[in-house]
């Protein structure tokens, strides 16, 4: 496995190596239990009124069970990616997808304390009766249909798109093969009743912002560009 590693990373796996990898998975040893501490506070917490999302086009999508699949998929896609630019040493890519991510997820998170949201979209009884449908009410019952907006289900995988889309450590194929997996886990939002077109739309406007703040702004640029070559001059 050492070997392995040194092989694919394209450097020693020494005491250095596991110091750099700490240093880079401190954000997300910070991040990770308040976000699951606010998260699971406003599931469980039952707020005096909850806004109703709802469009027309919601109405107009059908409930297709297999796009559980893709739906399911997404906690691997998005943590998967992140930490293969961790552990490959892509430093600005890293950090930028950790902002990016983590910016996202923390407005969620505001916007369903401050504006409790929910909707009704879900099928009351289930047309069909088959492992689809299991897994769609595994995630019905571990997941309230209440504060949905924006998708983070979306605006992650659009942020694990890019991110592939820029590293160098995928190639074309395994870029292609991404973009189908985030593009799949995007309708499975709609599909499975997860979502409202609303929570997705928003989710890409979102998106774009972050997007520019994150990839095309020279405060971050140069803050992600000098951990990238903090890390290059201490390997070198």
């Amino acid at each position: 496995m050492k070997k392995l590693y040194e092989k694919w990373a394209g450097r020693p796996f020494d005491r250095d190596t596991v110091s750099d990898l700490l240093k880079l998975a401190t954000p997300i040893f910070v991040y990770a239990p308040i976000y699951l501490i606010w998260f699971i506070w406003i599931e469980h917490h039952r707020f005096s009124h909850y806004a109703i999302i709802h469009t027309q086009l919601d109405d107009l999508i059908p409930f297709v069970e297999a796009f559980i699949v893709p739906y399911y998929m997404w906690f691997l896609y998005v943590s998967v990616t992140l930490l293969i630019l961790m552990f490959s040493f892509e430093v600005e890519d890293y950090y930028k997808n950790f902002f990016f991510l983590a910016t996202g997820m923390t407005i969620f998170l505001i916007i369903s304390t401050l504006f409790p949201n929910m909707h009704h979209l879900r099928p009351v009884v289930m047309p069909r009766d088959n492992l689809f449908t299991h897994l769609v009410l595994g995630i019905y019952k571990a997941d309230t249909p209440a504060n949905l907006w924006p998708s983070i289900h979306v605006y992650n995988s659009i942020g694990t798109m890019i991110a592939i889309q820029r590293s160098r450590r995928f190639n074309k194929t395994a870029k292609v093969i991404g973009h189908i997996i985030g593009a799949s886990i995007i309708l499975s939002t709609v599909f499975v009743k997860q979502h409202s077109v609303y929570d997705v739309i928003t989710a890409f406007i979102m998106a774009t912002i972050f997007y520019y703040v994150f990839y095309h702004t020279s405060l971050v640029e140069s803050f992600c560009r000098k951990r990238q070559e903090r890390v290059a001059y201490r390997y070198n």
